[in-house]
């Protein structure tokens, strides 16, 4: 009587396993800033900014792309930089006024799924010399 008492814990036991399983595997299929300049929430001297993400694995730079709102709310595209690496992307954003600011990235993993995401920083006036 014993062993049919534990069947249903073992099988729950079990599907918890497996539902975890399947949930880090997804984790793992989209591609997650590990990094970046500015760093979210940062607060930057301008008007030149450089723009640094970090990825935790390789994606399609060439597919990617960075994006600036700023604080009149429009989104601009910044030109990409050559990468240091095949997990990064770099661009300069030049000529930012004081304000808030958002960078919109999207990129492309190697695998396949594309993945975006939102770094929120702060720009202030350059000090003067």
């Amino acid at each position: 009587m014993r062993v049919f008492a534990r069947r249903p814990v073992v099988r729950l036991a079990l599907a918890l396993l497996a539902g975890m399983l399947g949930r880090s595997a997804a984790v793992e299929a989209h591609a997650v800033v590990l990094e970046s300049t500015p760093a979210a929430g940062a607060t930057v001297a301008g008007p030149d900014v450089a723009i640094a993400l970090r990825f935790n694995g390789r994606i399609d730079a060439a597919r990617s792309r960075v994006a600036l709102a700023g604080p009149d709310g429009k989104v601009r595209g910044v030109p990409a930089e050559r990468p240091a690496g095949v997990d990064r992307l770099a661009a300069r954003a030049t000529g930012l006024v004081p304000g808030a600011y958002r960078i919109e990235w999207q990129v492309l993993a190697a695998d396949g799924h594309v993945t975006r995401g939102v770094i929120p920083f702060i720009v202030t006036a350059a000090p003067r010399p």
